[in-house]
């Protein structure tokens, strides 16, 4: 396991980053900030703040002290300069794009992701006068047949939701360096326990927090780590980042705050506008869930490895989508990539189409058929029926969510239970 500091590994940094004990207590574990406000010295000292000449905290829907442990710890296992905390994963990819986007503009996003994802980008974001352009996933010179003068950001999931389908980071990093725009990544289903996309060339990851990262489906958030590598200086295509903000008398993120431009303008401006912030009760409970993520991470892939496994050989299945089998088209990109597992959550096609998909919902004992993924529970859905029930039949193939696919994320339990379960279910049909 690489190491993100000098002195200390993934596993102490998931314990320790961020939560120093309590300097005013000495409490051990990181208390929770459950306040809106905070009082200022005196009046010059709010202006201070409220000028950005000072760090400190004006009101939580900027920023609060739980909330900014998570953004640290979550920065530090990333690799990256800082991070933004979000009420929901897809409020961090509205975020995210946030600072780039402007009426016209584009974002060329991968065609396998989650569908709610598709959804947003292809649809609602219309709303704002952004366009998506979609590339496929497993094409990288795709991607750099679909930027043009417009484009401002590519979006792609490393680890593609509903599984199985691992994004040849490296070469679509590639194309956005050479068309000069930003690349962001989406690494909920890998972690940063698997995969840090900033050392491929990303220059933004987001996460869904609710779900490994939590780890217990307990508690919706989302956020937004920046690398601080991306040349916003000088750059007429982020006006916002790279010319003078009337509503901060003329400073210049870029210019004022160097490699933290990215994040303070998230906070000064983007969660100030869009209100989309992650409560400190959720984020304390976040905070504890990463304490043990790679303890989790690990029986999380190796379950659902042992799983896909027996499923590949069971009669009533067509095809098992798992990068972890050798069978797998994206085996050699998982290895490449996430060398220590590629995580739990899969795919498969179960024969008889859509009744079938949906009759093994129905006789399944220890699954838990929700919309859900990364829980400490093994989770079962029929995308098809529900996450990507908005798409085309078209858009659904392409997201790998077609008629038959059913949707795993494998939980802790033990890996033989969770066999037997599947087994007589699927033998129901």
């Amino acid at each position: 396991m690489r190491k993100l500091h000098p002195n200390y590994g993934f596993n102490t940094l998931a314990v320790h980053a961020g939560t120093a004990p309590d300097p005013a207590t000495g409490a051990r574990s990181f208390p929770i900030y459950q306040t809106t406000s905070y009082v200022f010295d005196d009046a010059d000292h709010a202006a201070s703040l409220f000028n950005l000449q000072a760090p400190g905290f004006i009101y939580s829907r900027l920023t609060n002290p739980t909330v900014a442990a998570l953004e640290e710890k979550l920065a530090t296992l990333e690799g990256g300069r800082g991070g933004t905390v979000t009420s929901s994963g897809h409020a961090a990819e509205t975020l995210a794009l946030f600072p780039l986007m402007s009426p016209g503009m584009e974002v060329v996003v991968a065609d396998k992701v989650y569908g709610g994802t598709i959804n947003l980008m292809g649809k609602s974001y219309q709303k704002f006068g952004w366009k998506a352009v979609f590339a496929n996933t497993d094409d990288p010179e795709s991607f750099r047949k679909a930027v043009t003068e417009k484009t401002r950001a590519i979006f792609i999931e490393n680890l593609a939701n509903p599984g199985g389908i691992v994004a040849d980071l490296e070469a679509i990093a590639k194309v956005a360096n050479e068309a000069e725009v930003p690349l962001v990544v989406d690494n909920t289903l890998a972690t940063p326990f698997l995969s840090q996309p900033l050392e491929w060339g990303a220059d933004l990851v987001v996460h869904s927090t609710t779900k490994y990262l939590s780890g217990q489906g307990n508690a919706v958030g989302g956020v937004v780590i920046d690398s601080g590598k991306f040349p916003w200086l000088g750059n007429s295509k982020y006006p916002s980042l790279s010319t003078p903000s009337a509503e901060y008398n003329g400073l210049t993120f870029a210019e004022t705050f160097g490699d933290l431009a990215y994040t303070m303008y998230s906070h000064a401006v983007s969660l100030r506008d869009l209100g989309c912030t992650q409560s400190p009760m959720n984020a304390w409970i976040t905070l504890n869930g990463i304490e043990t993520l790679p303890l989790r991470i690990e029986r999380h892939c190796s379950n659902g490895l042992d799983v896909a496994k027996f499923l590949e050989s069971h009669n009533k299945v067509e095809w098992v989508s798992h990068a972890g089998l050798e069978s797998s088209p994206y085996y050699e990109l998982g290895k490449k990539y996430m060398p220590d597992g590629t995580g739990s959550v899969f795919s498969f096609g179960v024969k008889g189409g859509y009744e079938s998909g949906l009759k093994l919902l129905e006789s399944v004992e220890l699954f838990s058929h929700v919309a859900n993924i990364g829980d400490t529970r093994s989770l079962i859905l029929h995308p098809a029926s529900t996450t990507h029930r908005q798409l085309t039949e078209e858009q659904r193939i392409a997201a790998n969510a077609g008629p038959e696919v059913i949707r795993l994320s494998i939980g802790i339990e033990c890996a033989e239970d969770l066999i037997k379960d599947l087994d007589q279910a699927l033998n129901k049909l």
